[in-house]
């Protein structure tokens, strides 16, 4: 089953559900009914968006886009329903675009700092996300992957997650072939053992035909390098042309079976609250909810 999910707030292509705090929590023990004891959010800040009124990205902008301390809520709501919240770092959409590593670095060193001194001590803050997702071997990403790493652990020696995708033909006129993800997955593994405990690839990318092998790959390449691997059963649908509705669950349920079928650690998904949620903005939503939740009590009796 799904244990886990991102929180998505602060996010450039899917809208806003616009919740106060009760709305919040009314998700969240909605989230606790279905079997979530993960929650992850996928970035703290965005450009000039931010999930708390951060003093850092507001001197780097001179102004900042923040609405609450949406951090502190999820902080609080994590420890009422006894799950594990980890921490998104910032997003700048720009210096790690361009190769510039070390500016990236810089403003999550300061900002991530600023969490710590918020809300490190937390009982519900029990791992770090590194937000900038990539698909093939980036030697500049790599340096802000081992850089940022190794300042996270130092802040709190917690475990890391990321969660990468492969460069599929739905997303890509050039994918890459399954030889191609694998080398390239490889050097990059490599080079982030020991600094990043846990992997959750995107599985959206590939053609169904295609993923059962993609799945088992991930976790070979992952186990192989002492990493833990998750999938990240994406509960949004990419082969529609609107951007992007709740997947159907015919998808959904296939994605899950193939990730159980690759033996891995743990099901993820990106993202709960907007596509499997009862209380989605989106009307389908609630009818995937009432299919997985069907699916899952048929589980539990079997």
């Amino acid at each position: 089953m799904i244990t886990g999910t991102f929180l998505d707030e602060i996010s450039h292509d899917i809208p806003s559900a616009n919740w106060d705090r009760e709305a919040w929590a009314r998700d969240f023990r909605a989230m606790k009914a279905s079997g979530i004891d993960t929650v992850i959010l996928i970035r703290a800040g965005y450009r000039d968006r931010c999930a708390f009124p951060s003093e850092v990205l507001k001197r780097r902008h001179g102004y900042l886009i923040v609405q609450d301390d949406l951090v502190r809520w999820f902080l609080d709501l994590a420890s009422e329903h006894g799950m594990t919240f980890w921490f998104g770092t910032y997003d700048s959409g720009d210096h790690w675009m361009k190769g510039e590593h070390a500016q990236e670095v810089e403003v999550n060193r300061a900002f991530t700092e600023e969490f710590v001194a918020r809300y490190g001590d937390h009982e519900a803050f029990g791992g770090w996300y590194i937000s900038h997702e990539i698909d093939a071997f980036d030697e500049s990403v790599m340096r802000v992957y081992e850089d940022l790493a190794a300042h996270l652990k130092g802040l709190r020696d917690l475990p890391i997650l990321i969660s990468p995708y492969p460069r599929g033909a739905k997303q890509f006129d050039r994918p890459f072939t399954l030889e191609e993800h694998a080398e390239h997955w490889g050097r990059i593994l490599d080079r982030i053992q020991g600094l990043v405990d846990v992997v959750a690839f995107q599985d959206g990318q590939v053609e169904f035909s295609e993923l059962p092998g993609y799945l088992a790959t991930n976790a070979r390449l992952a186990r192989e390098r002492g990493i833990t691997c998750w999938s990240n059963v994406e509960s949004f649908d990419r082969d529609v042309h609107i951007k992007f509705p709740p997947i159907t669950w015919p998808k959904l349920r296939y994605k899950i079976d193939a990730a159980r079928a690759a033996g891995v650690d743990k099901l993820i998904t990106f993202e709960y609250s907007h596509f499997m949620s009862p209380n989605s903005m989106f009307p389908s939503a609630h009818g995937l909810h009432r299919l997985y939740t069907e699916w899952q009590r048929g589980l539990e009796g079997a």
